[in-house]
């Protein structure tokens, strides 16, 4: 996805024409503010995305004290000295339950089995279903997403901070060098916990993420200001990995007998710039078979990246080098722990066109194909209407041997707490518009014609 800043720190660093910490400052296409504030410096990512980075490295750490509603873990060890589980069950607040759920999601040849159908689904991406703080609007969400067809939903697993905010913000990880929390207080992983439960009433699938790639919510930029390094030492660096892997043994611990959870997911759009492609592949196998074989088998498990790197059947532009993202999209493949590939769309992003999304899409589908792993598009905008370009990426999916699925970013609604949509980066689809009708409507009477309803 494209990085989303706090509306509050764009504002504020707008006004000064600065970058904020780890935001874009560059590349092609770019016309934002091309200088970082104080201490920051522009550096390049790739010919498409320069990023404000530490002018030196830091290891600032926060003076903040944990609240009692969190599971202290030290750097060190990464052992979590106390426990707190929380049952995901409660009570709807709103419209009836649907679910028809038959147990735990999982690939079947090139395709998913979900409640005993395999065959092609289609989803969309709410990142912030997990950070709403009233339950009737998580229960109206979901029940607008299930009503429609769409069966998964890719939601962040992860908000890290720093520094302790005030109560009432929603956070789910404090990051420090000298003794990080998590929260699983009503304001932490309580949270998340009814996102679940309401995905298990309304019957849908969700794709839970561990860390981000960019500084949203915190992500690997949290780890680096608490734990040293850069981000792409973030894959090796010994402190960083034990807590990541700390963290994600508290999430996965909580849900791991529940039949809302699609897949778990490593990262949101890793990158190591500049890095062999072993580090990511290492990091992922490890990663993957951490989560498999020592905590949850029941689910599957997928990295959550943009499919950079396939080296076979593309056209040799920038997503088809390996040093887009620093991977071998098509050798990752090869994690048996791994058990089915992502990758995203977003060609003016990439310095591509439209019609170049038809390729991307074929040639990953041959791949998975190849290694007989079912392909997710698990995400995908182009700054246009569905109708002229999206909807055509969404019939090469249906279409294409080794495609499974497709997730447009992102999913838009109306809260009834307070009246108001939910956040629009420019690619949102609000349930029940013009938009919905070609992305979600037609899309679902297209795939129910091809399997039946």
């Amino acid at each position: 996805m494209k990085s989303i800043i706090s509306c509050i720190l764009l504002f504020a660093y707008a006004a000064n024409g600065q970058q904020s910490p780890y935001g874009q400052c560059g590349g092609t296409t770019y016309t934002g503010p091309t200088s970082c504030v104080s201490g920051w410096a522009c550096t390049s990512q790739n010919p498409y995305y320069y990023q404000c980075l530490p002018a030196a490295t830091t290891t600032a750490k926060s003076t903040s004290k944990p609240t009692s509603s969190v599971v202290k873990t030290t750097s060190s060890s990464a052992k979590t000295t106390s426990s707190s589980k929380v049952s995901t069950k409660a009570s709807s607040t709103s419209s009836t339950a649907v679910s028809t759920s038959t147990g735990f999601a999982k690939t079947s040849g090139l395709f998913f089995d979900i409640d005993g159908k395999t065959e092609y689904y289609a989803g969309t991406n709410c990142y912030w279903c997990g950070f709403l703080t009233a339950d009737s609007d998580v229960d109206h969400v979901f029940a607008d997403i299930s009503s429609s067809g769409l069966k998964i939903v890719r939601v962040w697993g992860f908000n890290d901070v720093n520094t302790i905010p005030s109560t009432g913000t929603v956070w789910y990880q404090y990051l420090s060098a000298s003794g990080s929390t998590i929260n699983t207080g009503a304001d932490g992983l309580q949270r998340l916990d009814y996102v679940v439960s309401s995905a298990e009433k309304y019957g849908l699938k969700l794709i839970i993420n561990f860390v981000n790639n960019w500084s949203d919510y915190g992500g690997i930029a949290a780890y680096v200001n608490a734990f040293g390094g850069t981000a792409s030492s973030w894959y090796t660096d010994s402190g960083s990995q034990a807590q990541y892997q700390t963290y994600i043994k508290a999430v996965v611990s909580r849900y791991s007998t529940s039949s809302a959870i699609f897949a778990w997911e490593l990262a949101n759009e890793p990158r190591c710039s500049g890095c062999d492609v072993s580090v990511i592949y290492n990091w992922a196998n490890s990663t993957s078979a951490y989560i498999k074989k020592s905590l949850d088998s029941n689910h599957m498990v997928t990295m959550g990246d943009e499919g950079f790197g396939p080296t076979t059947g593309g056209d040799g532009s920038y997503p088809f080098t390996t040093s887009a993202g620093g991977y071998n999209w098509q050798s990752n493949l090869n994690i048996s722990t791994l058990d089915f590939a992502t990758f995203h769309l977003y060609p003016e992003s990439w310095g591509t066109s439209a019609s170049w999304g038809t390729l991307w899409i074929t040639t990953h589908a041959a791949a998975c194909a190849s290694a007989g792993k079912p392909c997710l598009l698990e995400e995908f905008g182009y700054s246009d209407e569905c109708a002229a370009v999206e909807s055509g990426w969404q019939s090469t999916s249906l279409s294409t041997t080794g495609m499974a699925g497709d997730m447009f970013w992102q999913y838009g609604d109306t809260l009834p707490s307070c009246n108001c949509q939910t956040s629009n980066d420019g690619n949102t689809v609000y349930f029940n518009t013009s938009d919905w009708t070609c992305f979600v409507t037609n899309h679902i009477a297209a795939i129910e014609a091809k399997y039946g309803s």
